[in-house]
């Protein structure tokens, strides 16, 4: 399955573990994907056991490829949604999975045979956008990842900032309504149910299902049938010019925007980037985003804001980022300085 190297010429194997799909990929010390697989995530009521087969699947079926099996493989890093213990050894909570206290490192470590390292699934995309993407070279940099829900990761002084317990950066589930929209994670009116993927869909169906004169792409996309509508389809429909999902990305992009305020006014970033699947609206989202920003921030007017950027690696940010932190812990001096 690969030898243990610290030489230049190592990869890294990477896996991105999100409320939707499993992605992993070896990559190099340059931050490139030499080559990936994808799948979809099994679900939250599904066993842990399921879950894991799968990591290993994938992670095995990378380790095969031409392109890997001949190269040494310094280590597997993981990015798992949800919240991992300050020792990186634990799944404590995944609000979108059914771990529960998962002791994921050890079980992933015996059965791959590789040192492996865990960690949340949106540090390890701030961490590659602050090696590789949009926001090289600044030292604080401050990543929003909107998917199905919303993850966070930090980068403080060139450092992932993990908080005491591990567990920094659960920005999405910063209560923006209170008494608001039930969550997941158990809470009401938490951000990642007014400003995701998850949100776009909703919102998108709701409006399909009052009907009127600007649904008319949105039901041509789904047939006509509700439940199959996605947030893809909305980001794609508003990227084509249609009226009814510019206005549904618009509002969610002001919802970002909100939230971002909250965390600009405590944190006080360099630079902020966007990443996700629904940060490929573009600016039809950022726009409205940092209008937002700019009219809800304390002090505004009287203090720099940082700059809202969109992310730069795409769906590969987290596996990347996860690759690159195995590399930092298992094959560079200073291990666990990330």
């Amino acid at each position: 399955m690969g030898t243990v190297h610290a030489g230049p010429a190592a990869l890294a194997v990477g896996v991105d573990i999100g409320g939707t799909k499993v992605a992993a990929g070896a990559v190099d010390d340059q931050g490139r994907v030499v080559t990936e697989v994808r799948r979809e995530t099994p679900g939250r009521s599904t066993r842990p056991r399921v879950v894991e087969d799968l990591i290993v699947a994938e992670v095995q079926s990378v380790l095969r490829h031409p392109l890997v099996v001949d190269r040494p493989v310094v280590g597997v890093g993981i990015g798992a949604a949800g919240f991992v213990s300050a020792d990186r050894g634990t799944v404590v909570f995944s609000p979108h999975l059914s771990w529960r206290d998962e002791p994921l490192r050890s079980r992933l470590r015996d059965r791959l045979g590789l040192p492996v390292t865990l960690d949340n699934d949106a540090n390890a995309a701030a961490w590659a956008e602050f090696r590789f993407g949009a926001g090289a070279g600044e030292p604080r940099l401050l990543m929003v990842n909107l998917g199905t829900g919303i993850g966070g990761g930090l980068v403080m002084d060139g450092r992932v900032e993990r908080g005491r317990h591990g567990m920094a950066g659960e920005y999405g589930h910063m209560v923006v309504v209170p008494h608001g929209r039930r969550c997941e994670c158990g809470n009401r009116g938490c951000w990642e149910q007014y400003a995701s993927g998850s949100a776009l869909r909703r919102e998108a169906r709701e409006r399909l299902q009052a009907g009127g004169p600007y649904v008319a792409a949105l039901a041509a996309r789904c047939g006509g049938r509700v439940e199959l509508l996605r947030g893809e389809d909305v980001t794609e429909l508003a990227r084509e010019g249609d009226e009814a999902c510019r206005e549904i990305v618009a509002d969610v992009g002001e919802w970002l925007g909100l939230g971002l305020a909250n965390l600009v006014a405590a944190l006080d970033p360099g630079t902020i980037v966007v990443g996700g699947g629904v940060s490929t609206a573009g600016e039809l989202l950022l726009g409205p985003a940092r209008e937002s920003l700019t009219r809800h921030l304390t002090g505004r007017g009287h203090r720099p804001t940082a700059p809202v950027r969109a992310a730069s690696l795409g769906p590969w940010a987290g596996l990347i980022g996860a690759a690159d932190l195995a590399r930092a812990d298992h094959a560079l001096p200073g291990a666990g300085s990330t």
